[in-house]
């Protein structure tokens, strides 16, 4: 099983920006579904956004219209880049390559099989 490593969190304050990045030596995206989820202090973890392998994306309510997923199928990488980021973003983001199909399955927080990072930390402060 192959360890996704996730980069890119931090703190910054309310209204900022912060652009996550995963991938792993030698891993490719193009036969999975792929997505961020997060796990706020207290909450189970839920699914952020999702892109499939035809590029198709979906987005929680909470994110959508600020976060957008991409991929970089050349670097192996996928990218969540956060704007006008709210206190209620603070969580841990975690990257992973989900068997099946549809964007939407990530957002409702499904991922069958596959692989996921450990998570990187991202606080917004009032």
């Amino acid at each position: 099983q192959v360890q996704l490593v996730e980069s890119g969190g931090g703190s910054v304050e309310a209204g900022g920006s912060l652009r996550l990045s995963c991938g792993a030596p030698g891993y490719t995206y193009k036969d999975y579904l792929m997505g961020w989820f997060r796990e706020a202090p207290g909450k189970g973890r839920e699914g952020a956004a999702g892109i499939d392998i035809d590029g198709t994306t979906s987005y929680a309510e909470a994110v959508k219209g600020r976060f957008t997923i991409s991929q970089d199928k050349t670097k192996d990488t996928l990218y969540l880049q956060m704007d006008d980021l709210k206190p209620e973003d603070t969580a841990t983001y975690y990257c992973a390559a989900c068997l099946g199909r549809g964007a939407d399955t990530v957002v409702a927080g499904r991922c069958a099989g596959g692989d996921w990072g450990l998570g990187t930390q991202v606080t917004v402060l009032l």
